[in-house]
């Protein structure tokens, strides 16, 4: 144990649950029942815990500063919700901190120290494509910071949660080139360890089980970056598996695609539709136009900043977190539209 100073993540670690429960338990929350309770204050009372007065301290009092963990700064999607985000932070008088983990693990977890460190009063996050664990996070709401997830979730982290609706933007954006006549649909994927990656994959194969359409693996690539992209395409003309429709996990893929596809000598729309997701400001200088899903991000970015500062002023020291799930829309532009 850490300097014989015994900790809520102590309990949870003994006890195989989480240290949000264990924090509801010792607070006698309605959520958890009658034999968790009696197991986390036996065991606390046995190892003579306290509850750490300087997580307290900081909890009772106001730093009007909030931080932001996002992966990449540069990222169209990502800049729109820190716009979103600082515009609401601004009227109420709360400077922001903004950190970029460059899609590392090591980074981000690093992120969460440093906001810790300046005595945050809340924390919004977009979890980096390497995050595997989550302890990070439960280490920022030991001390008493609230967290706010957006786009990319933390799957079992007790926080609030801003996304779009990932499997039904996707499910019409597959179903979009479908109608326009695509029978061979690639899906160019994100990582499936992230929920975003998994859900726009099921949207994609949704829409093709409800057309009749087979889905077939090797239309089914994993490139997430413009360069992945680029290759993937390539690799698909050398092996004559050809598409006739591409969805892509984000813009900068479609873009990826696009290039190779006219530099191999194949029209867009009427060889290969390409559809994208983020509609950033790039979808509208490709030649032809790129159609994309708009997702949103300012908007995004003032939902959950309005939501962190709920939290923030709320008196109630445990909550049951809100999933707030925002409209997603497919914007058609020439990369699509046939005829």
């Amino acid at each position: 144990m850490r300097s014989n100073q015994i900790t809520i993540k102590d309990i949870a670690r003994i006890l195989g649950i989480s240290p949000s429960t264990v924090s509801r338990a010792l607070k006698d929350h309605p959520d958890i029942n009658s034999d968790t309770k009696k197991a986390v204050n036996e065991l606390a009372n046995k190892l003579k815990y306290q509850p750490n007065a300087v997580a307290l301290s900081l909890k009772n009092s106001r730093s009007n500063t909030i931080g932001i963990i996002i992966p990449e700064i540069v990222h169209y999607f990502f800049s729109s919700v820190i716009s979103g985000i600082e515009d609401i932070a601004s009227q109420r008088g709360y400077t922001v901190i903004i950190c970029q983990s460059n899609e590392s693990f090591e980074r981000e977890a690093s992120n969460a120290k440093a906001l810790l460190s300046h005595r945050v009063d809340g924390i919004l996050i977009s979890i980096s494509k390497e995050t595997h664990s989550f302890d990070h996070f439960e280490n920022l709401q030991e001390g008493g910071i609230p967290l706010v997830f957006f786009d990319r979730i933390a799957p079992g982290v007790n926080a609030d949660q801003v996304i779009i609706d990932d499997i039904d933007a996707s499910y019409n954006a597959t179903r979009h080139l479908i109608e326009n006549g695509c029978k061979r649909i690639a899906h160019f994927a994100g990582p499936q360890k992230l929920i975003i990656g998994r859900d726009r994959l099921q949207g994609y194969i949704n829409a093709l089980t409800e057309a009749g359409l087979p889905v077939d693996n090797r239309l089914i690539i994993q490139a997430d970056t413009f360069e992945k992209a680029r290759n993937a395409v390539g690799q698909m003309i050398d092996s004559g598996i050809i598409p006739d429709g591409i969805f892509a996990v984000n813009d900068m893929t479609a873009i990826g695609a696009m290039q190779t596809i006219q530099k191999r000598g194949y029209r867009i729309p009427e060889d290969i539709s390409i559809v994208g997701f983020s509609d950033g400001y790039l979808s509208g200088i490709t030649d032809p136009h790129l159609s994309s899903v708009d997702q949103h991000g300012y908007e995004m970015g003032t939902t959950a900043a309005e939501t962190l500062f709920q939290r923030i002023l709320s008196d109630e020291s445990e909550y049951v977190p809100e999933v707030k799930v925002l409209k997603a829309d497919l914007i058609v532009r020439g990369s699509s539209a046939k005829g």
